[in-house]
């Protein structure tokens, strides 16, 4: 019998929460209480030692777009930020907006949907 990866992490587990060799060599199947206990004496594992947690993956990185109006963007213009550059460079809609708004109609409709789901 060898002791894979995924045997010695249910062997951590299973010790830490308090079983007995006896109880693990069962749970473990086709190993003795004896192999159980020469496991955790070489991993010098503790009863009711809590086990580590894995290190939480980091976030990924953050893209910031630009946010302000550019000497390109035109008053007309659509300031819904995209993640694909257009013309110019811009990270922008770019569609003619409604009147006295700064997004076009599509994007009026999106922006009143997310506010409406995240008072909900």
């Amino acid at each position: 019998m060898t002791w894979t990866p995924e045997r010695v992490d249910s062997l951590v587990r299973l010790w830490s929460d308090g079983l007995s060799a006896r109880q693990i060599a069962e749970k473990l199947g086709g190993v003795t209480r004896n192999a159980v206990i020469g496991k955790a004496h070489r991993l010098n594992l503790q009863r009711g030692a809590p086990t580590p947690e894995p290190a939480p993956e980091p976030p990924p990185p953050r893209i910031d777009y630009p946010i302000t109006p550019m000497p390109e963007v035109k008053s007309w213009m659509c300031r819904w930020q995209t993640g694909d550059p257009g013309r110019f460079g811009l990270y922008i809609c770019g569609k003619t907006v409604q009147p006295g708004r700064q997004f076009c109609a599509e994007h009026l409709t999106a922006a009143y949907l997310m506010r409406k789901q995240s008072a909900a």
